[in-house]
């Protein structure tokens, strides 16, 4: 590795697991590629305590990166249309769809290919953490990156698509048609049968035929477990979201898996 290589360092975090990605741009690798999972929902203090564990013990994040991005995993956003939105009243929006201290910073992304702000919480905390570690960086609210990947590799229907991105104890929902966003929700789940009840609910509210809808699924979902099997019962087109990156994935990551880590693989 040269010492002029351009690095990069995504650091993706949800109460329930972190990631970490670095991709090396000068090369077009991703280096290194990690997830940990939670057994229970943490706090973030708690979470900021893990982070700082695995800054401090893996030799990779010692390196200098050209750019370090945070993404924020939360319910704690909705989207607004640009044309409509105030930042005043970056409170009003958020209350009606979350539950915000007095305390919580709340700000806002851009996104560019809907025209929307998507108001959110960060987790301040570890915002301040990774300044002091790294220095300036960005952050981003993850239905951010969700949205933008979708929309800006539209895929060629003029049916709706559904796509779903699993998490531990969460899933996002977005339904796109004709390359429009008719539907960005995320909701809490404990089992398969809340897991499909809250897919089949969209379904019935947009009036999504389950026989001809296609779904595309990303993250903590395989072929042949409990959340696949219950969703293929209901809905007959089911696929994993495949998609050309302009860059290799590391050999210990099976690139079959890559939608796994769909969220992070595409915050570059």
């Amino acid at each position: 590795m040269s010492k002029t290589d351009i690095k990069e360092l995504s650091i993706q975090i949800n109460l329930n697991g972190l990631s970490f990605c670095i991709l090396n741009r000068t090369t077009k690798t991703v280096e290194f590629l990690k997830t940990n999972a939670f057994e229970h929902k943490l706090n973030p203090e708690e979470i900021l305590n893990h982070i700082k564990a695995e800054l401090s013990s893996n030799t990779v994040f010692s390196e200098d990166f050209n750019e370090v991005l945070v993404i924020h995993q939360n319910e704690l956003a909705t989207l607004v249309p640009e044309e409509l939105y105030d930042a005043n009243h970056k409170v009003d929006y958020l209350k009606f769809n979350s539950k915000i201290l007095k305390n919580d910073f709340i700000t806002e992304d851009k996104i560019s290919v809907n025209k929307t702000i998507n108001v959110y919480v960060p987790y301040v905390n570890i915002n301040n953490y990774i300044f002091e570690t790294f220095g300036e960086f960005v952050y981003k609210h993850s239905s951010s990156i969700l949205i933008e990947s979708v929309l800006n590799n539209p895929e060629p229907s003029e049916e709706p698509i559904v796509y779903i991105n699993v998490n531990k104890n969460t899933l996002e929902i977005l339904v796109v048609k004709d390359n429009k966003l008719q539907l960005f929700n995320v909701f809490e789940f404990y089992s398969k049968e809340d897991f499909i009840y809250y897919v089949l609910f969209v379904f019935e509210q947009l009036k999504l035929d389950v026989e001809t809808t296609f779904v595309q699924l990303s993250g903590n979902i395989v072929i042949g477990d409990e959340l696949f099997v219950m969703l293929y019962i209901y809905i007959r087109h089911v696929r994993f979201v495949e998609k050309a990156y302009d860059f290799k994935i590391a050999a210990e990551t099976d690139r079959r898996y890559s939608h796994q880590h769909f969220l992070i693989l595409n915050s570059f």
